[in-house]
């Protein structure tokens, strides 16, 4: 069966579509019946804290068996899981804990998934085209978490939860269908026969490019939890303005995805994802400062810098091992952004609860720039080594 690997994108786009859709339909629920913002942040805390712990070990399962069948098995179990939840309510079983179950399933089918999508993606992607498919790949994640935001509420005041739900089931389904139509190549067991990989190597360290993929997902995660409190609990605006905000960053991401080839080729994907997230960071503690003019202009350009800093060190962690350990690599990085999340998501929330959100944003974007300013030392470091050390091959 001839490999088709483009049809990774539409799977990528409607499993983004579908777990959106269902987090945002498992927090109206708990919202719902408990009336309690307390209840969502156990909900987040029950879907990250999951991924955290197994990504790493999970990446190295993904890099033993054969990643198109973990992709599709992750979406079967998907469909499972989130099928769970409607056929729950519908026998009358207890809401709560339900949603937390369904949602803690879905965590760990997630886990798996993470480090397993990327590795397949590596290993049906030649390294030339790597740059192209990384930017359209991200334009399916995030077309998928924008629409879910538009369909998803409009679905929830029209029909309810449940539908939603189901829906999301149907999207594994669906991309499971996509994935095994992109057919068989050699098994990763075989390829450990074959030429190694090391002449595409990044030749950077695999795990400062971790931690600054990671911080990637502190810094998005917890710019979405602090914007509605700015918005709407601070500056009383209401929530029209929040979509109007979010539309805005999510244009300026896909405007990052669409142009980021020339830029790469322009400045290299180490000097872009540096250069872009540091500049981003720090425009994120001015976007609460000025008022509501400058804070939809920063948003875009923010938006803009963070989606090149996103793809240029995704494209650089798939390349910085060997193709046998890019799951690993992907496990790596995602159990770190989830851990150092919730550890910044608490220390953000203390620190806004104490003051007000302009030290929320202040407080993350410290972190974020003395975590990218280590990553990059630590880079640079490692790169003068290499240079003064004779180059050793081992063969396997």
């Amino acid at each position: 069966m001839t490999s088709r690997p483009r049809l990774l994108l539409p799977a990528a786009f409607i499993t983004s579509l579908g777990n959106n859709i269902q987090l945002l339909g498992a927090a109206l629920l708990l919202v719902r019946a408990q009336g309690s913002m307390l209840d969502v942040g156990w909900l987040f805390i029950a879907v990250a804290v999951p991924q955290a712990v197994l990504s790493p070990y999970f990446g190295r399962l993904a890099d033993r068996f054969d990643r198109r069948r973990l992709w599709i098995g992750c979406d079967l179990l998907g469909a499972a899981a989130a099928l769970t939840l409607p056929i729950g309510l519908a026998l009358g079983v207890s809401q709560q804990p339900l949603v937390y179950a369904t949602n803690f399933a879905l965590a760990v089918i997630a886990a798996q998934f993470t480090p397993a999508s990327a590795a397949l993606i590596r290993e049906r992607v030649p390294a030339v085209h790597l740059r192209r498919f990384n930017a359209h790949y991200e334009i399916a994640l995030q077309c998928g978490m924008l629409l879910s935001a538009c369909v998803g509420g409009v679905a929830l005041q029209y029909f309810g939860p449940t539908p939603l739900f189901a829906f999301n089931a149907l999207t594994f389904a669906l991309s499971a269908v996509l994935v095994f139509r992109v057919g068989t190549v050699r098994r990763p067991q075989e390829l450990l026969l074959a030429t190694t990989s090391a002449a595409h190597r990044s030749g950077i360290p695999l795990a400062p490019l971790a931690v600054l993929f990671g911080q990637g997902l502190v810094v998005v995660t917890v710019f979405n939890a602090l914007l509605p409190v700015l918005l709407i609990g601070e500056w009383h605006r209401g929530p029209a303005l929040l979509g109007v905000v979010d539309a805005l960053g999510g244009a300026g991401f896909l405007l990052a995805a669409a142009v980021y080839r020339r830029s790469a080729a322009r400045l290299g994907d180490l000097r872009l994802a540096i250069g872009a997230f540091l500049i981003c960071t720090s425009l994120f503690a001015l976007q609460p400062l000025f008022g509501v003019p400058l804070l939809m202009a920063l948003v875009p350009l923010g938006a803009f810098l963070f989606g090149q800093a996103r793809i240029a060190t995704r494209s650089l962690l798939m390349t910085s091992v060997d193709e046998l350990r890019v799951g690993y690599a992907f496990g790596l990085a995602n159990g770190y952004g989830l851990a150092a999340t919730v550890v910044v998501m608490l220390i953000t929330s203390v620190v806004t609860g104490r003051s007000d959100t302009r030290y929320g944003f202040a407080t993350v974007a410290a972190i974020s720039l003395l975590t990218a300013g280590l990553a990059a030392a630590w880079i640079s470091r490692r790169r003068a080594a290499a240079v003064r050390e004779p180059d050793v091959t081992v063969l396997i």
